[in-house]
């Protein structure tokens, strides 16, 4: 069994998989943070006002960031953090691992999804730039009512997999991810390093990994049974 930074895997299997995608699947980091500066500057915040959003939907982070503007101001600024974010694909990359765990889980018949708080046009655009396999199941902050951190992403994400919750381990790189998946009663919840400290996901995630390269996929998942 893989070593893990922090917890155990348990010796039961699942029988889906749900993964967030920037930050766990692709490093789309320098992206979002040119982006969110730019969109700051645009619109006369202070960065340090965007602490802690990783992960969250655009549009609840600006409704967080700008809560004392107008209705029309925030809509203008969903409209064009959305504009920025898609015209920047430089450097946004597959993390290590992604493409050959997405491989192995189709090569042991596990359904597996894509769960992002990013809205639907962005996430094809970053997922096309990385050139990996795109799961057929991607939920995506534009099908949802209420993102990350509320249960409803990971419960959608399970259903469309045809799976309850609690056959599906959730694999994310962010605390309003982990929240999510707790709260959408995910059977385990895994939390890769690489945008939040170790200490951080610990207190939200059952097992920290470096990488999703470092998940016992073989030994932790099996096709569903009928």
């Amino acid at each position: 069994m893989v070593a893990s930074l922090a917890g155990q895997f348990p010796q039961r299997r699942f029988s889906g998989v749900l993964f967030d995608m920037d930050g766990t699947l692709i490093d789309s980091t320098g992206a979002v943070l040119r982006s969110w500066m730019r969109w700051a500057e645009e619109f006369d915040l202070e960065p340090a006002a965007l602490a802690g959003s990783h992960g969250r939907t655009s549009i609840n982070t600006i409704d967080a960031v700008m809560s004392e503007r107008t209705d029309a101001e925030r809509l203008a600024a969903h409209a064009r953090i959305r504009e920025i974010e898609l015209a920047d694909t430089d450097g946004i990359v597959a993390l290590r691992g992604a493409r050959e765990v997405l491989a192995r889980l189709d090569e042991l018949a596990v359904p597996h999804a894509i769960v992002t708080s990013c809205e639907r046009e962005l996430a094809a655009v970053r997922t096309a730039a990385t050139r990996l396999p795109r799961p057929t199941v991607v939920v995506t902050a534009s099908d949802v009512s209420h993102g990350k951190p509320g249960p409803e992403p990971y419960q959608l994400g399970a259903s469309r997999l045809g799976l309850d919750p609690s056959q599906c381990v959730v694999v994310e790189d962010a605390t309003a991810g982990l929240v999510s998946g707790r709260a959408a009663g995910a059977g385990l919840v895994v939390a890769v390093l690489g945008t939040t400290p170790l200490e951080v996901l610990a207190q939200d995630a059952d097992v920290v990994v470096e990488s999703v390269a470092d998940i016992p996929w073989d030994t932790l998942v099996m096709a569903p049974v009928g």
